[in-house]
């Protein structure tokens, strides 16, 4: 049975290629439910309502049909997958503030952040399952499904960048 599933890609492409050119092609190659975004030059964020039977099949049949509008567009993020704090809250509904809270109570507990500093930045996939888990908050199914596999493929885009043989080596210490 199909489902909706709502999801962004964030694409560079070359700069050369004129809106009108762009938007005829992604229509052509199937992304006729996906909005068109063009924030910075030589970047394009589309943000999809794809109906499919599940979370992984959407996702992998945008990017091949972005791919087949686009041979040359690397992809530079799936989303929801990186979040801040803020992120966090707007999400599940919470103020900036009470997300603070929850996650100093409960830092024993709390998903590591992939980046910590000024700005922490988590997986959403990971803060979801543990407040499924942990704190019995009633996720969505197709929220949950969307953050996992987009943080999939982030991190596979991200792997390929990695040696070989220190990814070999870190497997066993880190």
């Amino acid at each position: 049975m199909n489902r909706d599933f709502e999801f962004s890609l964030t694409f560079a492409i070359p700069e050369t290629i004129a809106l009108d050119e762009i938007e005829e092609r992604l229509f052509k190659a199937g992304c006729d439910d996906a909005i068109i975004g063009f924030g910075q030059k030589g970047r394009l964020g589309l943000n999809f309502t794809r109906e499919a039977v599940s979370a992984e099949t959407a996702i992998l049949s945008a990017l091949r049909d972005v791919k087949q509008a686009f041979p040359q567009a690397r992809l530079v993020e799936a989303a929801p997958d990186l979040v801040g704090i803020s992120d966090m809250a707007k999400l599940l509904g919470f103020s900036r503030q009470n997300m603070r809270k929850l996650i100093i109570a409960h830092q024993a507990s709390f998903p590591l952040p992939l980046h910590e500093g000024a700005s922490a930045i988590w997986h959403l996939a990971d803060v979801l399952l543990w407040l499924s888990d942990k704190r019995n908050r009633s996720i969505s199914p197709s929220l949950l499904a969307v953050a996992r596999v987009s943080m999939g493929v982030n991190l596979a885009r991200e792997t390929e960048r990695v040696d070989r043989r220190l990814q070999a080596q870190l497997k066993d210490i880190a």
